[in-house]
């Protein structure tokens, strides 16, 4: 959504635009969908455990950008999940972030769509980075908290400006931010689907700008705030959904453990130890990749679709 537009048209009227294409496209029994899904690095395979799949093109849809991030594509993806008849579902095959150089706005447009189209539960999935030993790669991480730099120090807080309606609260509170009821639904459907108990886990979700991975000393502030996991995406949309009155739940997707040097490797003193005439080992410093993390979004893709999917079941 440019500036030009977001100006030129007011947020409802945006809404019913982008809903009214929507429903021209989309089956009647599909474009109601009451449960809405965002996909995050590499898991946009979720899609393939849809009934009656109808996709639509972001491009087709006046105020949604384009996703540009490898992993991500840029679709809307319509169906049913669940056994019997079904239940309705949107999902994001591919989300916007602030990094890609997107306005909040944009960035948030398509929970304040599913809102409108009907969803009341938003399943919200990403990659993440871990900052807890205890919490190794591979693992699916229930978000149960969140802390947001960007939000704390104002200048990306998505609901900066005028309140977009008359029904949302000026002062939105998020310690209830965290479905418990949906988060109580996600162990249950991991243990309904054989998962072991260290398959999955709990924690806070710490969000960083981007898209720079963390230094080894930004890495460490963040565990020793208290975060468990990190990620460049998912509050954005869990805030405004909060303020569109959805139940939310968050699944974080390990996929690399965030580099953070216990101690530090003293350079002066291996040049010292040099310069006395001892043996040195240089050492390669670990750096974290984007392709690290769509190999493992690639590789868990099948366990976050069956969960997402037993989870959908379980909602009454």
């Amino acid at each position: 959504m440019s500036k030009e537009t977001a100006n030129a048209i007011p947020l409802s009227d945006l809404l019913e635009k982008t809903c009214k294409t929507i429903r021209s496209l989309v089956p009647e029994h599909l474009s109601s969908p009451r449960i809405g899904i965002v996909c995050g690095s590499g898991l946009s395979s979720l899609a393939s455990s849809l009934r009656e799949p109808q996709f639509v093109e972001y491009s087709k849809l006046e105020g949604f950008a384009e996703s540009t991030v490898p992993g991500h594509k840029s679709t809307l993806a319509f169906g049913l999940i669940g056994p019997g008849e079904g239940k309705p579902v949107v999902a994001m095959l591919g989300r916007f972030h602030p990094y890609e150089g997107y306005a909040l706005a944009s960035v948030t447009y398509p929970i304040r769509v599913m809102k409108a189209l009907g969803v009341q539960k938003i399943l919200i999935t990403n990659a993440a980075g871990s900052l807890n030993p205890k919490i190794p790669v591979g693992t699916i991480v229930t978000i149960r908290d969140h802390f947001a730099l960007p939000n704390l120090a104002g200048a990306l807080h998505p609901l900066l400006g005028p309140v977009t309606s008359p029904s949302h609260a000026r002062f939105l509170p998020l310690s209830d931010a965290y479905s418990p009821s949906l988060r109580r639904l996600a162990f249950l459907a991991a243990h309904k689907l054989g998962l072991p108990d260290d398959a999955t886990d709990e924690g806070v979700y710490a969000w960083v700008s981007g898209p720079t991975y963390e230094t080894p000393a930004e890495g460490l502030f963040l565990r020793r705030s208290g975060a468990d996991v990190v990620g460049m995406s998912t509050i954005p949309e869990v805030v405004v959904a909060r303020e569109e009155g959805l139940e939310v739940l968050v699944l974080s997707l390990v996929t690399n453990m965030v580099v953070i040097n216990e101690t530090y490797r003293s350079i002066k003193d291996e040049v010292k130890a040099e310069l006395a005439g001892n043996l040195v080992t240089q050492q390669e410093t670990a750096t974290v990749s984007h392709g690290e993390v769509l190999e493992m979004g690639k590789a868990k893709a099948e366990v976050m679709m069956q969960l997402v999917a037993e989870i959908i079941s379980l909602i009454e």
